[in-house]
């Protein structure tokens, strides 16, 4: 579960800093008003209860999502990913994201990052109900997690394909998850 999450958690803050930048440039801003989101600073990926150092991982692995792959397998009750990068930097942050965030869940400690999918809410709602198994390997990071909790089992992937998308398609995956939950 805290693969997971993290995971989760830094495809979201990936995608956000990455569609932005490819939407809009290096550094530029935009919102309806002129304002919105900054790209340069990445101020989403912060959060009520986050860290600096969890919100800068995020940021590495936004910025260079291109570098990054994933596989997911669900199971019966829960999910199995493999996710892995070519930049030892991102790697790093990837690791360190995962075992983080699923040391967060296991102990309900929601970081409240601004971009945060709402999917997550029943993570930290329920994280003792979740087991989860990390592996690194020259595969990658490999993240089993699973429940006897079926609502849990279905958020568990729902937020692996939220996940999957950041890595595929950056912040642009995180715009359009946004705006499908605003209805637009």
């Amino acid at each position: 579960m805290r693969n997971i999450l993290s995971m989760s958690v830094l495809v979201a803050a990936l995608v956000a800093g990455s569609v932005s930048a490819q939407m809009h440039g290096h550094g530029h801003m935009h919102g309806a008003d002129g304002t919105g989101h900054d790209m340069a600073n990445m101020p989403g990926l912060q959060g009520a209860n986050a860290t600096p150092k969890e919100s800068a991982e995020l940021a590495v692995m936004f910025r260079r999502f291109q570098t990054m792959s994933r596989d997911v397998e669900n199971l019966p009750n829960g999910i199995r990913t493999v996710t892995r990068s070519s930049d030892p930097e991102v790697m790093d942050a990837l690791v360190s994201h995962v075992v983080g965030m699923i040391d967060r869940v296991g102990q309900k400690d929601d970081p409240k990052i601004f971009i945060q999918s709402p999917t997550l809410d029943i993570f930290f709602a329920r994280g003792d109900r979740i087991q989860s198994e990390i592996d690194v390997t020259d595969e990658g990071v490999i993240v089993t997690q699973t429940s006897e909790d079926p609502e849990l089992v279905a958020a568990m992937q729902e937020h692996a394909a939220e996940v999957t998308a950041m890595v595929e398609e950056g912040m642009h995956a995180v715009h359009m998850m946004m705006m499908r939950r605003a209805g637009n």
